[in-house]
């Protein structure tokens, strides 16, 4: 079986934060004495008075709160059936659009508004368009990857958007929620001051779902900056293997090995702080993540052996760094982004 860790999805410019022009600063923007951009100045508005959303934006993956006892029954197998294939279908992994999906809401996008439309422009090249001319909301649209949106503002300080008209071959989240082409998805956006947005979504679907649920996510305003593209260069055709794979691949490593692993690691992912405890369950390892969680498979991980020090984190890879004893005094975390080393943590 071909390990998923690999380097399968290329992409290119990745972080922003190496902009294009670096001596070019943010028109029109609040600053404060030294320069720097005042991002708790009051948010801007339109000549008619309406919050303005315009500018770059970026924020975290955020964290989701999922109950597998809402999925209604057919859609629990298919979640299932996507987490022992590794998530290999998701949209972003095959080079489509992402859609809906709530993991892709944050990322870097630009944002632009006119006095009838919003145009979010993202990273990966995709955009989407909300209008705000006072449309209804057509009652059956043909159904497309990133639906038909239309917004109005609530007291000035909300944009209100109505999202219909998905087809049903995106998903909602990462691990794997899916939903049918009756989904509707309704948002508050609301730009608190002038750097700081939040986002609250719910999705309905009675035909996936057996109540509405919901996430929120803040984004901030990337001042003096610019987004650079990141885009998918190969999809997941070449992953090969499930988890059951995995799991009868014939490596076996002795509870007492196993056991010089147990403990508490801490590094850096990227560069958010993130904290990886290992512990033992009968014969097998769990990797739990802790802070900077948001990548693709979940915070809880069984580890299947490759090597005496290699494992399979469902999607990740772990390495070891073992002493002369044999016990671990760190751990690599392999992954598409790039390897992180995490020391472990003494008691």
């Amino acid at each position: 079986m071909r390990l998923f860790l690999a380097a399968l999805i290329l992409l290119a410019g990745t972080s922003p934060a190496g902009a294009q022009w670096l001596d070019r600063k943010t028109p029109g923007i609040p600053r404060k004495p030294d320069g720097k951009p005042d991002l708790t100045a009051p948010a801007p508005r339109t000549p008619d008075g309406k919050l303005d959303l315009s500018g770059v934006w970026n924020g975290p993956v955020p964290e989701l709160l999922l109950d597998p006892a809402n999925e209604q029954p057919w859609m629990h197998d298919i979640v299932q059936q996507r987490v022992r294939e590794y998530w290999k279908k998701r949209p972003s992994y095959q080079c489509l659009p992402s859609g809906p999906e709530a993991d892709r809401s944050a990322g870097w996008k630009r944002i632009i508004q006119t006095p009838t439309t919003i145009a979010i422009l993202n990273d990966d090249l995709t955009y989407r368009v909300i209008f705000i001319d006072g449309r209804e909301l057509e009652n059956d649209p043909p159904p497309s990857w990133m639906g038909y949106s239309v917004g109005h503002f609530e007291g000035g300080d909300t944009l209100i958007v109505d999202g219909f008209g998905y087809n049903d071959k995106t998903w909602l989240s990462r691990y794997g929620q899916g939903h049918t082409e009756a989904l509707r998805v309704r948002e508050r956006w609301r730009r608190s001051d002038f750097g700081h947005m939040r986002v609250e979504v719910t999705f309905t679907d009675p035909g996936a779902y057996v109540k509405p649920w919901s996430f929120t996510t803040d984004v901030t305003l990337a001042a003096d900056t610019e987004m650079l593209e990141a885009v998918c260069e190969q999809t997941s055709d070449r992953w090969d293997g499930t988890t059951s794979d995995a799991a009868n691949s014939g490596v076996t490593v002795p509870r007492d090995v196993l056991a010089k692993y147990v403990g508490v690691y801490n590094g850096l992912y990227i560069t958010r702080e993130r904290t990886i405890e290992v512990s033992l369950s009968g014969d097998q390892l769990i990797a739990k993540i802790i802070g900077a969680a948001g990548v693709d498979g979940g915070e809880m991980r069984p580890l299947i052996p490759r090597s005496q020090t290699m494992f399979e984190g469902v999607g990740i890879g772990y390495k070891f760094i073992v002493d002369d004893k044999g016990e671990a005094t760190g751990l690599v975390e392999i992954h598409i982004s790039g390897d992180s080393t995490f020391q472990r943590q003494r008691k």
